[in-house]
């Protein structure tokens, strides 16, 4: 059997089984097995075709776009300010990362100075959407290996990022959070509160969960060296974030190409060695405890700022005025309807612009052509570029290694499809 595994992820190009092969292949069945769209391990929305021998994979061969939604078609046809609900819908377990990221993209077109009080409001929520992100995707690798434990305890974790949310925006799973220059308005005390407590309630948790499974030995042999990947091949296929640290490349868009003034905080990427599960698990776990310390050095940032109710840019061309100025002034009111209305034009340009996403790099490429929509517009998702190697990762594994190494890659329908 390990023979055959073996022979299987080198593509049968060993010389000393080339004999052996060819007399058990006239007598070898190989089955095809479809996993997926409505099967519970992949999410319910994409399809892998897997050539099986026995219980290892031969082949697979994937088929996206089972709610494909024309997301850039569409925003093509809306006014800028309509766009931040359809970033939503890409990673919807931290959309208010491809809020801020979209919202940042439209702001390099347009020039827009942003205050230091908005850069850091931005990370303390960027950082959480990040936290929420891989405590999804890594209690969700623990369930894969059968411990659902982990993931009861942290789902009341990801539950209490959510109420924040709630107490910045409103909204908790698709956030529509902030606006092109800042925020819709200022946090309140609640909010500030709830963040407090999460950095002091979240570590004990965190570091139970890790008793639970970074030693366990049943983890451990379902999660090492399982769906491995090389850097070169990382590279290759054009890898970002958790999945590329994960193989030893220590790119992170935030040091690189730092944004919203990341270059003042002070924090590690970690790295693995391998490109394994346990690789891929290791790292976003130990990013949560990075993010965390972020969060705590954008507060200590925060407090010696003297605005303390400066959350927008100061440009009443793109910004919402203030709602008491809307109710009292004409001119307030005229600007917040040709904003809201999208009736304001767009400088004529052509920007890109990245921010590190939970699964890696989200770029924005718009195109304007001066009017009050984009002429083009392209969301570069980092799922969709590293679920292409899914096929190579997982040929010779077994189908349980699949679907765990899937967990670990963190495919996220909606951004695979977009």
């Amino acid at each position: 059997m390990y023979k055959d595994r073996q022979l299987i992820k080198e593509g049968f190009k060993s010389e000393i089984w080339e004999k052996d092969l060819v007399q058990s292949e006239e007598h070898k069945e190989y089955n095809t097995l479809n996993v997926g769209p409505t099967h519970p391990a992949t999410h319910g929305v994409f399809q892998n075709i897997m050539l099986m021998d026995g219980e290892f994979i031969v082949e697979t061969e994937q088929t996206i776009g089972y709610i494909h939604r024309a997301f850039e078609k569409i925003a093509e046809h809306r006014p800028f300010y309509q766009i931040t609900p359809l970033t939503d819908r890409l990673n919807y377990c931290s959309a208010p990362l491809n809020n801020m990221g979209w919202h940042m993209t439209v702001e390099k077109l347009l020039g827009i100075e942003i205050p230091k009080r908005v850069d850091y409001l931005r990370v303390v929520v960027m950082e959480l959407s990040r936290i929420a992100d891989h405590l999804i995707c890594n209690s969700v690798i623990g369930v894969d290996s059968g411990a659902l434990t982990g993931f009861t305890y942290l789902f009341q974790d990801r539950e209490f990022i959510y109420e924040i949310y709630e107490e910045i925006c409103g909204s908790r799973l698709t956030t529509n959070m902030g606006r092109i220059g800042g925020f819709e308005r200022n946090f309140s005390p609640k909010a500030w509160d709830k963040i407090r407590h999460l950095l002091k309630s979240l570590p004990a948790k965190l570091k139970e969960f890790e008793r639970l499974l970074v030693r366990n030995r049943i983890f451990m042999d379902r999660t090492i060296n399982v769906v491995p990947f090389s850097a070169e091949r990382a590279l290759a296929y054009g890898f970002t974030g958790p999945n590329l640290r994960a193989c030893g490349v220590d790119y992170d868009v935030r040091v690189m190409n730092p944004y919203s003034s990341y270059e003042e905080f002070d924090f590690t990427i970690p790295i693995g060695q391998n490109g394994d599960t346990y690789d891929r698990f290791m790292v976003r776990q130990e990013e949560i405890w990075q993010s965390l310390h972020i969060i705590q050095q954008a507060l200590d940032k925060l407090d010696v700022i003297e605005d303390k109710e400066c959350y927008f840019a100061k440009d009443p061309r793109y910004i919402l005025p203030p709602k008491e100025k809307v109710y009292n002034n004409m001119e307030a009111l005229i600007w917040h309807f040709k904003i809201v209305m999208g009736e304001t034009d767009i400088p004529a340009g052509e920007v890109y612009h990245c921010i590190e996403a939970a699964n890696g790099e989200l770029g924005f490429y718009l195109i304007s052509d001066g009017g009050r929509t984009p002429s083009r517009l392209h969301f570069r998702r980092p799922c969709f570029i590293y679920y292409q190697s899914y096929p190579e990762m997982v040929k010779g594994c077994m189908l349980s290694d699949a679907i765990i190494g899937m967990s670990s890659m963190n495919v996220i329908a909606g951004e695979l499809d977009a």
